[in-house]
């Protein structure tokens, strides 16, 4: 990650679009201050690349919430469908290693190893729905219990019918219209 930095310019774009979105979607953090937020994030750098990236990738990360022990600020993906460019994807490495024929072109976990984030979990991804609707024509992936995913299995979550769904599939499957949602924590 210590390689992978943004320029000045490219940092002051990001902080734009960041701070553009986070006014705009004041209901999503209540109660938190853009300047606190752009003040954490200029002191880490090192995270600008991977919300960079999430917001390359179609993710349109905002702020969520702010852990209260360690003063991070969280961000998700917040874009209304999953990321498109994220899409097509099949779960990990493994499942993509084991597919012989018709490879898509990454995993979610490979994808999200290399941005420097984490695939929300089905406790987060809940939580996101909270705060809008998302994923009405498409659906993510989510973080996976060792034991299903040993079996072969992988889950993914979905909003439809105004009820937000959890479901499983093959780790190796992989569909148009679903990818991953992100977090970071700065």
């Amino acid at each position: 990650m210590s390689q992978k930095k943004l320029s000045a310019e490219e940092s002051s774009a990001l902080l734009t679009i960041l701070e553009k979105r986070f006014e705009k979607h004041k209901e999503r953090h209540k109660g938190l201050e853009w300047s606190k937020v752009a003040a954490r994030l200029e002191a880490h750098p090192e995270k600008m690349w991977s919300l960079d990236e999430m917001e390359r990738t179609g993710g349109e990360p905002d702020v969520v919430d702010r852990d209260p022990k360690t003063g991070e600020y969280i961000f998700y993906d917040c874009s209304p469908e999953t990321p498109k460019e994220r899409r097509s994807i099949c779960f990990d490495p493994d499942a993509l290693e084991s597919r012989k024929e018709h490879k898509p072109k990454d995993s979610a976990l490979g994808m999200a190893k290399d941005m420097g984030i984490e695939i929300l979990t089905e406790e987060q991804y809940r939580a996101l729905q909270k705060l809008g609707k998302f994923d009405l024509k498409t659906s993510s992936w989510v973080q996976t219990p060792v034991g299903i995913r040993e079996l072969g299995g992988a889950l993914f979550c979905d909003r439809r019918y105004e009820q937000v769904f959890l479901y499983h599939n093959g780790a190796e499957s992989y569909y148009a219209a679903r990818a991953f949602r992100g977090s970071l924590r700065v």
